[in-house]
Order: C-alpha cells, then sequence, then structure tokens
C-alpha cells in the first residue's frame, strides 16, 4: 500500500475523515466537543451518522451524558426551615445571613467538602532524617473550613447569644445548611463547643480562660478546635471501667498523664478534655466512675517539632468521616490541669455530652435533608420508561416518604435546640428542663437510625449512580452509618433514658406528658388534622398505660423494653411537633399532609411489642437460644 493510502484530509467541522475509498482506521479519536446532557448531538455525531457510522463503533461512548443533581442554595429550597424560622425567629438578619451562606456552600463549600473526602488525612510520623515527628497532614480545604466555621460564627453563636433564647436555634440552623458539604468538620466544631460549655459551666478561669477565649473566638489565627478523648481499649461508653489513663500530681499544681487513648477524634486539635484516674502517694489509683477527673490539656510541640507527651500510633481506618483524622494516642507525660474536682469527671461532661449529641443529631436531620434535596432534584433530570422520575408516583411516593421522615427529624431536632437555648439564658422552666434532659438521648438515637435509613433509600432513588463513589453519593451513606454510633450508640442511650426516668422519680415523663399533650391541643380546632390529632392522642394514651404497668416490673422488664419505649417518646413527640407546626397561621397544606402522613404509622411500639408478650420473663432465654442456635448433630 503507498504512503498516501495513509492520507487524512482535514473535515470542516474541525474532524477527520478517511480518504474516499479507503478502509477505517482502527481507531477513532473523538473530538474534544461533547454533547451537552440533555441537547441536541453536536455537529461531529450527525457527520459520523452521515459517513454511515455506528454510534457506538470503536473508542465511540455515544451522545448521551445523564446530567447530575445540581445543588440550589439549601437554604432557599427547605420550606420547612423558613417555615420555622418565621414562626419563631422571624429576623430580617437571620434570613439575609442563611441565604447567603446557603449561596455560599452551594457554589463553593460543597466542592472543599468533596475535596476533603478525596484527600484524606496522613500521617507522617517521622521526618527524613528519622525523628519522630508525628505530623497530621490534612488537606487545604480542611484548613479552609477552619477559617469559614470561625468567620461564620459556628461555634461563637452559641456564646454571643444574639438572639437570646433562640440563638442555639440560629446556631444550628446554620450547621444544619453547613453539615453536608462540611467535609465532616461539624465534628471538631461538635467538641469545641463542647468543650467551650463545659469550661462555662466549671466557671472561666485559670488555667482555661484564655482556651475558652480561643474556642468562642470570631478571628481565624486565633480560634482553636478542641478534642474529646475518652476512649480507651477497655470501652467507649463504659468509662467507669474502660478508663485506665492515670494522672500523676506534680509539685507545680499540674498533672502529668500517662495512658492509651484507643480512638480520638479531630486529632489534630489544639486542646482536649480528657478522663484519667489521679494516682494518690503511694501510685495507686481507685476503680469505678466516682475515681475519675476531667483534665484539660493543649496540644503542643517541643522547639524540635516533636509533640509533647503524645504519640500519634497510628490513623483509624473507617468506613466513613474518612475526611477528619482519627488516631490512636499514647499520652506519656502529658502535661494536664485538672477541672473537675477530683471524682467528679463524669458529672462534669454531662454537659458536654449534651452538646454534642444535639451536634450529632443535627447531622442527621441534615444528612436526611440533603439526600432528599438531591433526589428531588435528580427526579426532575432522570427520563426512564419515557418520563422524568418525577412523573412516576411511585418514585414520587418514596421521596415523599423520606420527606415525611427528614421533617420529623428537623423538628425534634429543633425543639430541643429552643429547651437548650432556653436553659443557656436560665429562663428554663422546670418542665423544659426535664423535657431536655429526657429527650437529649431519644433524639440522638432516634435520628440516627433515621439518617441510616433515609440515606440509604436516597442512594437507591439515583439507581446504579448512588452506588458509584466518585459521584459522591455513597459518602453521605458511609459518613451517616457513624450517628447511630458516636456519643452512645441505639442501646445505651435507651438504657440513658431509663436512667433519667428513675433518677428523676418520673418527673421527666410527667413533663413529656404535659407538654406533648400541651402541643396537640393547640391543633384541636383544625379540622384538617383532627385525624393525626386522634392519633396522637391515643398513642400518649397507650403510653401511658405501658408506663403504668411497668412501674411494678422487674426491672429486667424495662431493660427489655428500653429500645422500644425510646422509639415511642420519639415518634408521639415528633407528631405532635408536626401536627402544632402544621396548624400555625403560616402553614402550609404540605405541613397539614406531612402530619398526616406521619401518624400513619405504629407511633407507639412498646405498647403494642408489650401486648404480643416481647418482654416477658421467657424471652431472653428465647433469644438466646435462637441467636446462638446450633446445627443438630447428624
Amino acid at each position: 500500500m503507498s504512503a498516501s493510502s495513509f492520507f487524512l484530509t482535514r473535515h470542516a467541522a474541525g474532524g477527520y475523515r478517511l480518504l474516499r475509498g479507503l478502509p477505517p482506521p482502527l481507531l477513532h479519536t473523538r473530538s474534544a466537543s461533547v454533547a451537552k446532557t440533555g441537547t441536541t448531538k453536536p455537529d461531529e455525531d450527525h457527520l459520523w451518522e452521515a459517513e454511515g457510522y455506528l454510534a457506538f463503533s470503536r473508542a465511540r461512548i455515544g451522545p448521551f451524558f445523564q446530567e447530575k443533581p445540581v445543588l440550589k442554595n439549601p437554604f432557599l429550597e427547605d420550606a420547612l426551615l423558613r417555615g420555622y424560622l418565621s414562626r419563631h425567629l422571624p429576623e430580617k438578619a437571620v434570613f439575609s445571613d442563611l441565604c447567603d451562606f446557603g449561596e455560599h456552600i452551594a457554589n463553593e463549600v460543597d466542592g472543599w467538602g468533596r475535596e476533603c473526602e478525596v484527600t484524606p488525612p496522613q500521617l507522617v510520623q517521622f521526618d527524613p532524617w528519622g525523628r519522630r515527628v508525628d505530623r497530621i497532614v490534612t488537606s487545604p480545604a480542611w484548613k479552609r473550613m477552619k477559617d469559614l466555621s470561625v468567620q461564620e460564627g459556628l461555634v461563637a453563636i452559641a456564646y454571643e447569644r444574639p438572639f437570646g433564647e433562640w440563638s442555639r436555634v440560629y446556631q444550628m440552623s446554620k450547621l444544619f445548611l453547613f453539615s453536608p458539604s462540611s467535609g465532616l468538620y461539624t465534628c471538631p466544631l461538635a467538641m469545641t463547643d463542647g468543650a467551650a460549655n463545659v469550661i462555662q459551666s466549671l466557671g472561666v478561669s485559670w488555667p482555661v480562660e484564655e482556651a475558652y477565649s480561643h474556642l468562642t473566638s470570631r478571628q481565624p489565627e486565633h480560634f482553636w478546635t478542641s478534642g474529646q478523648w475518652m476512649t480507651e481499649r477497655r470501652g467507649g461508653s463504659d468509662v467507669a471501667s474502660g478508663t485506665e489513663t492515670v494522672a500523676v500530681p506534680q509539685t507545680d499544681g499540674s498533672y502529668k498523664l500517662h495512658g492509651f487513648k484507643w480512638f480520638t477524634s479531630a486529632t489534630d486539635a489544639d486542646m482536649t478534655l480528657t478522663l484519667a484516674r489521679v494516682q494518690d502517694g503511694a501510685g495507686a489509683t481507685t476503680p469505678g466512675s466516682r475515681s475519675l477527673s476531667l483534665f484539660y490539656a493543649e496540644v503542643s510541640r517541643d522547639q524540635e517539632g516533636r509533640l509533647k507527651g503524645i504519640e500519634v500510633q497510628k490513623l483509624k481506618d473507617k468506613l466513613g468521616t474518612r475526611q477528619m483524622p482519627t488516631a490512636e494516642l499514647l499520652l506519656d507525660g502529658l502535661q494536664a490541669y485538672r477541672l473537675s474536682e477530683e471524682g467528679r469527671g463524669v458529672a462534669s461532661i454531662a454537659n458536654m455530652l449534651t452538646i454534642t449529641r444535639i451536634h450529632n443529631s443535627i447531622c442527621a436531620a441534615a444528612a436526611m435533608r440533603r439526600v432528599v434535596h438531591l433526589a428531588r432534584d435528580y427526579a426532575s433530570r432522570r427520563t426512564a420508561f419515557g418520563k422524568l422520575l418525577k412523573d412516576h408516583p411511585l418514585h414520587i411516593q418514596t421521596l415523599a416518604r423520606m420527606e415525611v421522615e427528614a421533617r420529623g427529624a428537623f423538628l425534634l431536632v429543633m425543639d430541643v435546640c429552643r429547651l437548650l437555648g432556653r436553659e443557656e439564658t436560665g429562663i428554663a422552666t422546670q418542665l423544659d428542663t426535664h423535657l431536655l434532659r429526657l429527650l437529649t438521648p431519644v433524639v440522638k438515637l432516634y435520628t440516627g437510625k433515621q439518617a441510616v435509613a433515609v440515606v440509604s433509600e436516597g442512594l437507591e432513588s439515583f439507581g446504579g449512580q448512588g452506588y458509584m463513589e466518585d459521584t459522591g453519593l455513597p459518602g453521605i451513606l458511609r459518613d451517616a452509618q457513624v450517628l447511630s454510633i458516636w456519643e452512645g450508640t441505639t442501646n445505651i442511650l435507651s438504657l440513658d433514658v431509663l436512667r433519667c426516668i428513675a433518677r428523676s422519680s418520673g418527673m421527666v415523663l410527667e413533663a413529656y406528658f404535659t407538654h406533648t399533650k400541651s402541643l396537640i391541643t393547640a391543633a384541636s380546632t383544625v379540622p384538617s388534622l383532627t385525624p393525626a390529632v386522634k392519633v396522637v392522642d391515643g398513642a400518649l394514651s397507650g403510653l401511658g398505660k405501658f408506663v403504668q404497668s411497668a412501674t411494678n416490673t422487674a426491672p429486667s422488664y424495662l431493660e427489655l423494653a428500653a429500645r422500644d419505649l425510646a422509639y415511642s417518646l420519639a415518634r408521639i413527640y415528633m407528631g405532635a411537633l408536626l401536627i402544632n407546626h402544621a396548624s400555625w397561621k403560616g402553614a402550609s397544606p404540605s405541613d397539614t399532609y406531612a402530619a398526616l402522613r406521619w401518624c400513619e404509622q405504629d407511633l407507639c411500639p412498646v405498647a403494642t411489642k408489650q401486648a404480643r408478650g416481647w418482654y416477658d420473663t421467657n424471652t431472653p432465654p428465647l433469644d438466646i437460644a435462637l441467636v446462638y442456635d446450633k446445627p443438630k448433630e447428624a
């Protein structure tokens, strides 16, 4: 074959074609012009067809590309959030700030969050010359998240209190928008908020006065984040028997901490609060929670760049939350200062747990809201079986069910934030205080479970693309899974609900029944809500009968019922909140519909299962036999 047989002629449209009569080459080079999603084919494609080529021959991948879901301003897109604030915090400054913040999140911050996901932290334990340095290297986006958090006052708002008792609602509304795009930076913010709250409750004085100003600062160069180093090898929630770290008293009044912290989140923090047992003069410590004290320590380096009193053993390889450094730490002489009275460490972190559990719940509600927003946008872009997904009733029914769950979660979380704000500003009634104590573990445990289910359903609404890592969608589910684990698992928090009831001699339940009843009574004059009001009232009655009958049972009976009791408390209260929100003058028909749909489920599973004998004394042996069932010998 002559050399001229290989010559190509340049076509006017910018592509190449073979001289007439010559065979096609083995490989076609695709033009840089690509069809826009959902648009007509580019000129190149028409030329290929004119030449008689098949649409997917060799290197051609076809002209169609599915439009991706688009994140729009999450504040402007959230009818419930805007409605809630219009009712309770109708301040122009709040709406303007949240609108601007939402625009920034959609246009820029969400991209930073994705960068944090694909550029996870790395541990550099040694420098090139063998010296131990233990540097945790995070992405530039992680550092931008820190600066943004300070500038937006995501911690500071709670302590500046620009809107009095509603300042917590304002702060948490911003975190609600920020969380799904934050690259998990909400976790160090939660611990920072918790640490500031503990310091405030114990008294802002030396040695933590300066630390408090760092934690609540709006200046990036001044702001600190705090760690929360509690978990050790022997256990997480069981700090009483799980804490082995010892605190050795020093002559200057400080302590040296020696121990191994198994799970430390946001390990790149500037300071930490941690638990340890004070060693007596003979070098002995006392077991149990009553010998645990709370300590404050700064994370610093010596002149050679080595961490003082800390060795980073490894970074954890987690299912999700990969954006954030979580490490195993050896504390080897870390200088610390005791904050609590000796032996009062567990009691001193109660405020911290309240704050971090509420933050956890905000993240859960936010994850649900985000996946619903993306799924509904995608439903208006994706065509299947001849019509858009939003025109398939079954698909929209599924999204509507997700929406109802997201609404119930949001209202429950915000009501707990309202109660926290009232307590912090000194205007909480005894009823408010009891409700806050009861609902904090309830909101955390229930929204954590909701988030996993709703986000999983949300991923399914994208079909196969919901399973592809490069879409960013699976990360929402992986991160959601931690929400039912951190800050107390579902069972641990269910038992905390029982302790709360017992320690208050049932007063928290009285407050619950009183307030829930008042929420639905306010809606009794709205005819469209009557079916929902009847359901919640009936469920409340069933719950009351269970509580009455369970009073005289053995502790093991209530322990078996604890999880279902907590679920019942959550569902009934969420139903009452949805009804109450739908009854105010600014409510929409969708608010009413959401309340009605919520009340279609079993709102009091503890009463239902009690009637079926689930908590009887013969149940535990049967459960054990089932779980550990072995095949019969042949």
